[in-house]
Parts: C-alpha cells; structure tokens; sequence
C-alpha cells in the first residue's frame, strides 16, 4: 500500500515511516501542503496521512482542494494526524471531509486501526484501495 503523509516535521514523517515499514506500506512524505499536492497530481496513493498545522497552506485547505478535485483523487481516504486538541476539531475535520483524525503523539496500534478502519469504510463505499 503506497500512503502519503504531508507533515511538515521531519522527525514526525520518520517515525510514521517507521511505524509504516512495520506493516510493509510504503510511505512518501512531503514536507508541506503544496509539495504533497503535486505528489498527489502525478502519483496514485491509497491514503493520505495529513497534518493540520504547516506553514504555508494549512492542512484545512490541503484537505479542501483535495475534495475539490474533479477526478477519482478527490475520494482519496485522507486521516489527520495532529497535535491540536481544540475540543471542536474532531467534528470540523470530518464535516471538512477527514475519514478520521488522530492525535499525536500517534502510538502504532492506534494508526493501524485507523487506516485499517478508514480502508474498510472506503472499499464499502465502492472505494478501490
């Protein structure tokens, strides 16, 4: 499974890397919004991993214009993965149309779960991963 996570951190992208190589997924990483994007263009991924606060463009966005796309791209399963813990964020990710969100520090069994959740929500809905 070939996942994209737009995290601007670099220790963050390696750790999720890490936890990724456990279970054979090969993880790109983009260090911002915009770069993650042109990946998203010219490559094919069956999730994105997203974080919300980045310079530049904020994950919020990132996750509008992806919706926005005019292609099978804009179904992509997409799961937050943030460090905010503002007490409406878990709903206005969703209604801004995250499949779900985690919070970091994000343990491995917790990740597996959601991607496995996400992955099974999207292959109900017609969703080819």
């Amino acid at each position: 499974m070939n996942i994209l996570f737009i995290e601007d951190d670099p220790m963050n992208r390696r750790v999720v890397k890490d936890m990724l190589d456990v279970a054979g997924a090969v993880m790109t990483g983009a260090e911002s919004a915009e770069i993650g994007l042109d990946l998203i263009e010219s490559n094919d991924y069956a999730m994105i991993l997203l974080d919300l606060r980045m310079p530049g463009m904020d994950g919020f966005e990132a996750l509008r214009r992806i919706r926005a796309r005019g292609d099978a791209k804009a179904k992509l399963p997409v799961i937050i993965l943030t460090a905010d813990t503002a007490v409406d964020l878990r709903d206005r990710c969703i209604e801004s149309g995250a499949d779900d969100i985690l919070f970091k520090p994000v343990a491995m069994e917790s990740l597996f779960d959601a991607i496995g959740r996400t992955l099974a929500k999207n292959a109900g809905d017609g969703m080819i991963v």
